[in-house]
């Protein structure tokens, strides 16, 4: 027995018509592709070209030749762009630009403009050392914290460059944006605009050993670990965002130990229950000008585990909640703008954590923010 037939399943309107206004129908738009590249203490490197009459800058990057794909576009590029050969690790965005947009120079005639954002990785010294600039195209190259990069780019450039950089950060799957929008679920680190505290006095190595006699420990921090083996971050929102911290703090007259500081400020900036914290070393600080110039000073490293996480509480010093987020140690240490020195502190946690409480060691994960209401910890 055969099916009845419809007269449409013989013949498509939109099949029915000639090739050159079937054509002539479909959307149009520009290409484009760029790659968030980075130093080894999270800065992204930015290009300042010679052509564009507002001097913003740009992400390395280029416009899509007919016939190219976006990703051979991008290594094509920063080949030209920066004289280095940079392989491509993932998809971190992909932009959907309208006509018509006020970021666009006055009279461009844009029918709309798809842009792909790649991962070009981190740069090693040598590597910064061997950029050579197109010098008839761009004038100079500058790594930046995000802050001050969002400054330098277009309003809606900055928040392709925010979006794709934390994208990158927090593991996420790829962004999907609208003239510098999420049209899916925003992450935690876009939520709460959260933006790498680059911090050159921390890049001081640690010192293993116990803290010299004479010198005074001003600070305690700590790697909080919860059961999964992930580490718990606070970042204190700002107007010019909110920058990640570990949990811990100024040893106040009122501590009897630095271990006392760190349960103190835990339980105030995060709500933080911590058990069991351990000594990992201590990075020197030369001049204590934080602390009013108060000379040479010890900030102390541990790591600690968390048995309780109490709903979000106003901070007493600030007056407003701190954003908590859960991060694997190595995403940890990227947010803290460490280097090399706090990827290698990170790792000495997580052994720490493995070896005392047989924690498993998190590897690939989504920065995900810790719940209004807390967390009950298995």
């Amino acid at each position: 027995m055969t099916s009845p037939v419809s007269p449409s399943d013989h013949v498509s309107p939109r099949a029915a018509l000639p090739a050159a206004h079937y054509a002539a129908s479909r959307h149009a738009a520009w290409l484009g592709a760029a790659a968030i590249v980075t130093d080894e203490v999270g800065r992204v490197l930015l290009v300042h070209p010679t052509y564009r009459e507002d001097d913003s800058w740009l992400l390395p990057g280029g416009v899509v030749e007919p016939g190219e794909h976006p990703h051979v576009t991008c290594r094509r590029e920063i080949t030209e762009e920066l004289g280095l050969d940079l392989p491509l690790s993932a998809v971190l965005a992909v932009h959907s630009f309208a006509p018509h947009h006020p970021d666009l120079q006055p009279a461009t005639a844009c029918p709309g403009e798809i842009r792909f954002v790649f991962d070009g990785g981190t740069l090693r010294p040598d590597q910064v050392e061997a950029i050579r600039l197109p010098r008839e195209e761009l004038s100079e190259y500058a790594f930046l914290e995000t802050r001050d990069a969002v400054q330098r780019l277009r309003p809606v450039d900055g928040q392709i460059m925010l979006a794709a950089y934390r994208a990158r950060l927090g593991n996420t799957a790829t962004v999907h944006l609208a003239d510098g929008r999420h049209i899916l679920d925003v992450p935690a680190l876009d939520r709460h605009d959260v933006h790498v505290r680059y911090r050159p006095l921390w890049d001081s190595p640690l010192h293993r050993g116990p803290v010299p006699g004479p010198l005074p420990v001003q600070q305690a921090w700590a790697w909080c670990f919860v059961p999964d083996g992930r580490v718990v971050l606070v970042a204190d929102p700002g107007p010019r965002g909110a920058l990640p911290m570990l949990p811990g703090g100024t040893v106040e007259k009122t501590d009897a130990t630095p271990e006392d500081t760190l349960h103190r400020e835990a339980a105030v900036e995060a709500q933080l229950t911590l058990t069991d914290p351990v000594r990992l070393g201590w990075v020197l600080d030369e001049t204590g000008e934080v602390h009013g110039g108060v000379g040479s000073n010890a900030r102390l490293r541990l790591a600690a585990r968390v048995t309780a996480i109490r709903p979000t509480a106003v901070d007493p010093a600030t007056g407003r909640p701190f954003a908590r987020l859960l991060a694997t140690p190595a995403q940890a240490a990227a947010l803290l703008g460490w280097g090399p020195p706090g990827a290698r502190q990170s790792q000495l946690a997580a052994e720490t954590a493995r070896e005392r409480w047989g924690l498993p060691t998190a590897r690939s994960a989504a920065i995900e923010e810790i719940p209004a209401e807390g967390m009950r910890l298995s």
